[in-house]
């Protein structure tokens, strides 16, 4: 790490600053009553769900060339036509989808102690939000949680020519916000994006949010610091700048 203090922090999004496996775990709960309720689904309703979850996390698509709409609403589609059989019923999944979607925007909040803690750090350092997917899908959830006011700069995967853990959108936020990478510190849950990418880039620092307390595998990128909640960053920003003025 350089010796000098540290000028911006980039914060991912996702399970980073708002909950969004909670959200979304709420939504498809949603999704269960309903199918449960209005059209008699017993334990088909959960397997749906479960199916679709898998297709999610399997998601890949060039954000120039689909709709997100489109894509999500096929994977209930699907979900629905492997778990029940017989004729395709794009109607239902669309009801499921939106359902989905709007329970899960819903609950994609800012929570007041993150909310204070961007505040003060900002006061400090410049704060850049840097979040990897569909432009449309992360728009919608920075709309939701309205986390715009917190922030000096966003940037959204979809958008750019590269998503994390490309070094090139880490050198284009770097830009936006007129500072080197070795000023700055990548904050998130994802080794494989946000961890690789910082130390792709060569930032000062990546800082690993680990809430489940698990072990990264060998083969997984290394951070250089690991917390368990993004609310214990000031205290570890003030220590790397401890490091950096005891070094001086």
């Amino acid at each position: 790490m350089g010796l000098s203090r540290v000028r911006a922090v980039f914060f991912d999004l996702d399970n980073t600053l708002i909950d969004t496996a909670g959200a979304s775990r709420r939504g498809m709960l949603e999704v269960i009553k309903l199918l449960q309720s209005k059209y008699h689904y017993k334990e088909e309703a959960e397997i749906i769900c479960d199916k679709v979850q898998v297709k999610l996390s399997k998601e890949c698509f060039h954000p120039y060339s689909t709709c997100i709409t489109d894509v999500r609403t096929s994977h209930w589609e699907e979900a629905i036509q492997e778990t029940r059989g017989g004729a395709d019923n794009r109607k239902l999944a669309e009801e499921c989808y939106f359902l989905w979607k709007s329970t899960r925007l819903q609950h994609m909040t800012l929570a007041e102690d993150v909310k204070a803690m961007l505040t003060e750090l900002r006061k400090e350092v410049r704060l850049l939000l840097l979040t990897n997917g569909d432009r449309q899908t992360q728009r919608e959830k920075i709309e939701a949680c309205a986390c715009q006011s917190y922030f000096d700069a966003i940037v959204v995967g979809g958008e750019q020519k590269e998503e994390k853990p490309a070094p090139s959108i880490f050198y284009h936020c770097c830009d936006l916000l007129g500072v080197q990478p070795g000023d700055c510190v990548m904050v998130g849950d994802t080794l494989e994006t946000d961890i690789q990418g910082g130390l792709n880039a060569g930032l000062k620092a990546t800082v690993w949010i680990n809430k489940s307390g698990r072990v990264p595998l060998t083969s997984s990128p290394m951070p250089h610091y690991m917390v368990s909640s993004v609310l214990e960053l000031p205290a570890l920003l003030q220590s790397i700048d401890c490091k950096v003025s005891m070094s001086v």
